[in-house]
């Protein structure tokens, strides 16, 4: 799922292309995406762009007369900027936008079609899909100590609570939590002032060289290769790979289709944590340390 970095590339190019265009049509191949009922998706029609925003792991698309587009991408949505009108047959493509000068295409891999569209009336309604969550990259040392301690749930999971912090996901906690030297089952209640400072630094530090890092990859062209696995990585999708610190195997903890990635030297003092399922299986036979 695109996280905070993707996204604030994916609104920084759209607000260049669209604020002030004219949305002409929006083309819905599938019904499925499309989630809302009223108001219809033709009110959207020759509607000028007039604000482009983020709303937790959401594009917001502002119109005249209050109206807002809201696309969620889920795990396998993806954008793409062109200037003609594409065929909707392959099976991918799911919608185009077509504006005034330039087409936006909403594609999503994989059988599970997951993307959701809604038109909403007014900022009351746009502002009942907002999670709620903090905004990692804007917020002080203290809001963000009290928000962690808000619930005790492993640190990992906390981060990526959308209702606690905004934009997070499964990649960059375990990107940040190997920045900040936390093991990322360590209960957010049990965690001292200093490791949440340590935390709330690492979590910024992160996430803006992210935001920097895909800006200048991407340069003018809008974003094309938006991923949660990327080589500059330091264990997110590195499981088995040398840890870029200390070289030893990065870990991993997998539960159903959610993988979490850590390096026991760095994060746990050498302590190998239990995946779950292979842990049960293997019993005494499953390694406790490196």
């Amino acid at each position: 799922m695109p996280e905070l970095p993707d996204l604030t590339l994916y609104i920084e190019h759209l607000r260049a292309r669209l604020v002030g265009q004219t949305l002409i049509e929006v083309e819905v191949a599938t019904p499925f995406l499309l989630r809302s009922v009223e108001p219809i998706l033709s009110t959207a029609h020759n509607q000028h762009v007039i604000e482009i925003r983020r709303l937790g792991k959401r594009i917001a698309i502002g119109l005249d007369n209050n109206l807002w587009l809201l696309l969620h991408l889920m795990i396998a949505g993806r954008l793409h900027w062109r200037t003609e009108r594409t065929t909707m047959k392959r099976k991918n493509n799911l919608a185009q936008f077509i504006f005034s000068d330039g087409i936006v295409l909403l594609t999503e891999a994989g059988h599970k079609k997951r993307a959701s569209l809604y038109l909403l009336d007014g900022e009351t309604a746009l502002a009942a899909h907002d999670p709620g969550g903090l905004e990692p990259l804007d917020c002080t040392a203290e809001e963000f100590a009290s928000q962690l301690r808000l619930e005790n749930k492993t640190v990992k999971r906390a981060l990526a609570t959308p209702r606690l912090f905004s934009g997070i996901g499964n990649a960059y906690s375990d990107e940040i939590l190997h920045a900040a030297r936390l093991s990322p089952m360590a209960l957010t209640r049990s965690l001292s002032d200093d490791e949440i400072d340590r935390l709330h630094s690492a979590t910024q530090d992160v996430l803006s060289m992210w935001c920097d890092r895909l800006r200048k990859q991407s340069g003018s062209h809008f974003p094309e290769k938006v991923t949660a696995f990327r080589d500059e990585m330091n264990v997110h999708g590195k499981f088995g790979n040398p840890c870029s610190i200390c070289s030893k195997p990065v870990q991993r903890i997998r539960y159903k289709s959610n993988e979490t990635n850590y390096c026991a030297e760095c994060q746990t003092g050498g302590k190998v944590l239990a995946d779950r399922s292979l842990s049960r299986l293997l019993k005494d036979s499953w390694p406790r340390e490196i």
